[in-house]
């Protein structure tokens, strides 16, 4: 089945490369027993992914359950996960079946994995493992043929470094990783959405459907949107339902939602534990590097101009250049202070500079031009030197600017930039 069909199938509204690379690695491992970890914001529609997963698959004819494990309490989710025997505890008063005996055959869908509790996560593996499993009060060991898909909001190396999650769970859970891009990510899928969701609310309150104009359009596809497609379609409801307008402007969408004006500019919000953060740092110290060594090589232009034409300029000797940093790419560490060099190499001796129409000590008339700073320029600069000379190969301009291929193609998008 390819992606288009599935969307149809599924409600699935958008064309962004990101989401499209997602539905087709759950449409390819639908087929297969292994088990996936879901990754992505709260609200970018994990639950979506993991229904093409069961529909898709042999189990499809069995019963799929979603659970939430942030919100079962810490007492009593083993319980409800594995089930348990009269009396196993207080309140116990008959037997009870847990949701993978049955739900057996079938898919479970989990939820918010990272919030488990640890002794959970250890029944959990052994069922990945094993199949098997042991009801609260029970001594007597179960089987189980259950499909696990994972999901979790929250950066699960992170939860491992404070002890909160076990390695070796994870590792058996991300056997196949699919990452749900979020709304922000998938911008040329905005509009769209808002516009599915005011359809959608017009049928159901017997309205006409809310519309933007193009300055509240741009307005929405430029806020950041951090409760996403969830975030969104509340706000297209609240719309269809207080709005006396239905051609929206600026003035009209800040009147319900003030939250949109909200830019977080100049810094760029961190959302994926830092990586973002980071891979946007990157671009910028290479900026600075690349700015360094053009001012080097400017220094060491003039200094050879002024020695191999005699000329008599104070203080000539501040010119000359005393090393060349940064000559190939490379990835800068966090800690690493910006001004530190990296790959020093003495710099090589100019051929002597003629000067022409030299006379009487004297040089032409020339016009000063003032280098543009914008970093937004130098950016746009770096991203189309990097695909000229990969050619347009995505994935080797992304290893070149030292950033990750989805930094990259927002980049491409954000600035406009022809491949």
């Amino acid at each position: 089945m390819d992606i288009q069909s599935v969307k149809r199938r599924f409600g699935i509204v958008g064309g962004s490369p990101l989401l499209d690379r997602a539905i087709d690695t759950a449409i390819r491992v639908a087929a297969t027993e292994l088990t996936v970890l879901i990754r992505g914001e709260s609200g970018v529609g994990k639950e979506a992914i993991s229904k093409i997963i069961h529909e898709l698959s042999k189990r499809k004819h069995e019963q799929m359950i979603a659970i939430n494990c942030g919100a079962i309490p810490e007492g009593t989710i083993n319980s409800e996960l594995f089930g348990h025997e009269k009396g196993a505890f207080t309140g116990a008063t008959s037997d009870r079946k847990g949701y993978f005996e049955t739900v057996n055959g079938g898919t479970i869908f989990l939820d918010e994995i990272g919030e488990m509790p640890l002794d959970t996560q250890a029944y959990l593996l052994r069922i990945l493992e094993s199949g098997e499993y042991i009801k609260v009060g029970s001594s007597k060991v179960q089987r189980t043929d259950v499909r696990v898909v994972a999901a979790t909001n929250v950066d699960l190396m992170d939860r491992i470094k404070k002890s909160k999650f076990r390695e070796d769970l994870y590792y058996r859970l991300n056997t196949v990783p699919i990452i749900v891009p979020a709304l922000h990510e998938r911008r040329e899928d905005i509009h769209i959405l808002f516009r599915k969701f005011a359809s959608d609310f017009a049928a159901k309150y017997r309205t006409d459907p809310v519309r933007l104009t193009e300055n509240a359009r741009a307005l929405i596809e430029n806020y950041r949107w951090p409760g996403n497609i969830r975030e969104l379609r509340n706000l297209v409801e609240q719309m269809s339902v207080l709005s006396e307008e239905k051609l929206m402007d600026i003035q009209d969408l800040l009147q319900q939602a003030p939250q949109l004006a909200k830019r977080n500019l100049p810094s760029i919000k961190d959302t994926n534990g830092g990586s973002q953060s980071f891979e946007e740092r990157e671009i910028l110290y290479k900026f600075l590097f690349e700015m360094k060594n053009d001012l080097n090589d400017l220094k060491g232009l003039v200094y050879n101009l002024i020695k191999d034409n005699n000329l008599d300029i104070q203080d000539s000797q501040s010119l000359k250049p005393l090393v060349a940093t940064y000559t190939e790419p490379v990835r800068f560490a966090p800690d690493r202070p910006i001004e530190q060099p990296m790959n020093a190499i003495p710099i090589h001796e100019n051929p002597p500079v003629i000067i022409d129409n030299y006379t009487n000590g004297g040089f032409n008339q020339i016009q000063e031009v003032e280098e543009n700073l914008s970093l937004e320029e130098k950016t746009i600069e770096l991203i189309e030197k990097a695909l000229k000379k990969h050619k347009g190969r995505r994935k080797e301009a992304a290893e070149e600017l030292g950033i990750s291929e989805r930094t990259l193609y927002r980049k491409i998008k954000e600035h406009n930039i022809q491949e």
